[in-house]
């Protein structure tokens, strides 16, 4: 189990290993470009080649791409949603670069035409992404909140999102905070084995690629996605410490998207919690468990 956190590209995508490993982490995930804006420039090789030098200098090996947030596989528009594929495929083409493990994504919003309207055209979309990507890395898409119709919220959805597409390289990102506001209470042991037991039924753990491990400011089932740090929220540590104790997330990455003790983002201190965790359910790396 690899712990680590979404981190800044600032002056360059190779930046980002040493902020990663100031803080700690085993594993990261980086945006290729602005995640608010379609436009999309090519990593020069020489940063490429900077960045992959330097991952494997800090010994990070789980390394991850968040896509853009204007995706949405949902739509209506044929020009936002041609435009939702080619950005896939752009960062499906960046991560093979880098050596990524993946491309994370929203799937995005039904925007009240209903789930039914829409899975065909998303599972088609997914489809053509694939084949348009270079083998290697995979394409997972992330539970939602359930706030704004979005596509996703119950892991139902994801699994006929599986299905439909029927490739190996189509995984699940899990979101802890996104599952709780969706209703799955994360904050009792009861609450994490009907998750994973539903988890297990509907899309198949052996689908699940990586965690993003949040805290929740909202309570269970409230539908709101609002990120809190670890042991702040409604999850709290017991929960992480269930969740990170089950054997269906034992060798699965843990990646921060919390907004930080000092409002700065993942850091240190919620990246040592995480670590703290792990080592008392005994799941330190070369520990054997």
């Amino acid at each position: 189990m690899k712990i680590g956190a979404h981190v800044s590209t600032a002056g360059g995508i190779s930046k980002s290993i040493a902020r990663a490993a100031e803080i700690g982490c085993e594993a990261i995930q980086i945006f290729g470009s602005s995640p608010q804006g379609w436009a999309f420039k090519p990593i020069p090789e020489p940063e490429i080649e900077s960045f992959r030098s330097q991952a494997a200098e800090a010994g990070i090996e789980s390394i991850f791409l968040h896509a853009i947030y204007l995706i949405n596989l949902g739509t209506a528009d044929e020009a936002h949603l041609e435009r939702g594929v080619q950005s896939l495929v752009n960062y499906m083409n960046l991560a093979a670069d880098i050596g990524a493990q993946g491309v994370v994504f929203h799937p995005g919003s039904h925007k009240g035409a209903g789930y039914e309207a829409v899975l065909g055209q998303s599972v088609a979309a997914i489809q053509r992404v694939l084949e348009d990507s270079p083998d290697g890395p995979y394409l997972a898409v992330e539970n939602m909140a359930g706030m704004g119709q979005h596509i996703g919220a119950k892991f139902e959805e994801l699994g006929r999102i599986i299905e439909g597409v029927n490739s190996p390289r189509l995984k699940v990102c899990l979101d802890t905070q996104h599952s709780f506001a969706a209703g799955y209470d994360l904050a009792s042991t009861e609450g994490i084995e009907a998750m994973i037991s539903e988890f297990e039924d509907t899309i198949g753990v052996s689908n699940l690629l990586v965690v993003h491990a949040n805290d929740s400011k909202r309570p269970c089932g409230s539908g709101v996605d609002r990120h809190d740090n670890i042991g702040e929220g409604f999850i709290g540590e017991s929960g992480f410490a269930t969740i990170m104790g089950h054997p269906a997330f034992r060798e699965v990455p843990f990646l921060l998207e919390v907004p930080g003790f000092e409002g700065k983002g993942p850091d240190q201190q919620n990246i040592d919690i995480l670590k703290s965790i792990r080592h008392r359910a005994g799941l330190d790396p070369g520990m054997g468990s």
